[in-house]
């Protein structure tokens, strides 16, 4: 994986014990933590990320928002795919020793199993040692704020006495997905418990969500993967609480029935990307000239294309949606990553005169794209997505309709979601198939179905711009976190 996602690697100013020699330093850390994010409160949080672009993005954006109130913020991060210090001059950063070359290697989907293994057993004794040095500092810490998958971490928490939030980077409604062969399983059933199940019936208690719906992560290891859910599970149940980059408007129902098997207190403050301008938290270098090429569109007449920062596609596929973009004949922008395509770089693949095709401006190919500013510019009519909960919240947020493909995990029930619950976008069954993307595309931007999409998502985004405001339903929730934190 590492032609997909690039690393940074740095030595902070703050670290446990000495940085692994060999990795890259910048030749200026502002991180020096006798001047960095001194709080007006006296609480200093500390953060820990899964070292995914999906993952990174919205802690960086939460430790944004909570020192915006007076919070002190340090990220203890791995060396693997840490984030750039430069962009966040008000944060301290210490990374944990000895997480960059093993993390490397298992940081590909297939290993996903391992990589959680391995973040949770070997990482337990490294992470306690940061905390503990940090709690012996002059601040101290109030709070420790995880992504739910570092699990491991809540015994680190109860020796040392310290508060533990998770953040759940996914949402409500795929939360429920994720942890349903643990819920169901403990309720005596069965469905929802074998890998790829590919049926269409619905999962008692979980509706809309279908068989095939489901998170399909390990499927050469279930009973591997369901140890790993239930850990998981047992380490939310025992945070202290859940924070959610997500709103109450539109997961309200979710929320009260995710109550039920989850009591503890949950905040609801999303969108994180809407408290501020858009963020440099990407892991991949922006293509700004992006933006250029759409100053040049009319109004929602570009459909925007991307598929995230780790999935990957065969050949064959990636052909069909070439063709498929082609045979629109509707403007598009292309994000293609290098790397993302099997056994090719980037563009080699690409069959004999697409390019030509493309030429006069109808299509832009790039290697990654400044997305919340591509989905906010007026010329972005719809959104081809690999349903990832960010990319979804950040096209509702923007009011642009979807066409889905989703690959694992959270995606699957993002994508149902959209199509059948919200119907903001449709959801591509068959996978890539030039057809079926042609006719989807001309669904969502140009039929009067499309029309019905884009009213309804715009609908969504005013109730988005609402829950910020005070009085409002995120507006609130931040409140009730803030002194829920304080109060520790």
């Amino acid at each position: 994986m590492s032609n997909i996602i690039s690393t940074i690697d740095f030595n902070s100013t703050t670290t446990c014990n000495q940085s692994n020699p060999t990795h890259q330093t910048h030749p200026h850390n502002p991180m020096d933590t006798t001047t960095a994010g001194k709080p007006s409160n006296g609480h200093r949080l500390v953060f820990l990320p899964l070292p995914y672009q999906g993952h990174v993005s919205p802690m960086l954006q939460l430790a944004n928002i909570l020192h915006s109130k007076g919070f002190s913020i340090t990220i203890l991060h791995t060396l693997f795919n840490s984030p750039n210090p430069t962009n966040y001059p008000h944060f301290t950063f210490l990374p944990i020793p000895g997480t960059g070359d093993e993390l490397h290697s298992l940081i590909d989907l297939k290993n996903i199993l391992r990589l959680l293994n391995y973040i949770n057993a070997d990482l337990v004794d490294p992470i306690r040692v940061c905390l503990n040095r940090l709690m012996l500092e002059e601040d101290g810490v109030a709070c420790l704020i995880t992504d739910v998958h570092w699990f491991g971490t809540q015994s680190v928490a109860d020796d040392l006495i310290l508060p533990r939030i998770v953040h759940r980077t996914s949402n409500i409604s795929s939360f429920r997905s994720f942890v349903a062969p643990v819920l169901l399983r403990d309720k005596g059933s069965v469905r929802g418990c074998d890998e790829e199940v590919k049926s269409e019936a619905s999962v008692s208690r979980l509706e809309p969500l279908k068989d095939k719906d489901l998170p399909k992560f390990l499927p050469n290891d279930p009973e591997g993967k369901y140890k790993i859910l239930e850990l998981t599970v047992k380490g939310i149940k025992q945070a202290r609480a859940l924070i959610w980059n997500t709103f109450k408007e539109l997961e309200e129902h979710e929320l009260e029935a995710l109550s039920q098997d989850f009591p503890n207190p949950h905040f609801l403050i999303g969108p994180f990307h809407k408290f501020f301008p858009a963020s440099s938290s990407s892991l991949l270098t922006q293509d700004q000239e992006s933006l250029s090429w759409l100053d040049k569109h009319p109004p929602n007449s570009v459909l925007y294309v991307s598929f995230g920062s780790l999935v990957r596609v065969e050949e064959s596929q990636f052909l069909e949606i070439a063709w498929g973009l082609a045979n629109s004949k509707q403007p598009f922008l292309w994000v293609v990553r290098p790397g993302s395509v099997e056994g090719s770089e980037w563009l080699e693949c690409l069959p004999d005169g697409f390019l030509e095709r493309i030429v006069e401006g109808r299509g832009y190919i790039v290697k990654w794209a400044p997305q919340q500013d591509v989905l906010a510019h007026p010329a972005t009519g719809g959104f081809w997505t690999h349903s990832g909960w960010n990319s979804t919240l950040e096209s509702i947020c923007e009011g642009v309709p979807m066409i889905c493909s989703p690959s694992f995990g959270d995606q699957l029930l993002n994508a149902r979601y959209v199509s059948d619950v919200w119907k903001i976008g449709v959801k591509l069954e068959n996978g890539f198939e030039r057809g079926e993307i042609q006719s989807a595309i001309k669904k969502v931007m140009a039929d009067e179905e499309g029309l019905e999409f884009r009213n309804k998502i715009v609908n969504i985004k005013g109730k988005v711009n609402f829950c910020l405001k005070k009085g409002g339903s995120s507006y609130s929730s931040l409140e009730d976190l803030v002194n829920y934190i304080l109060s520790f």
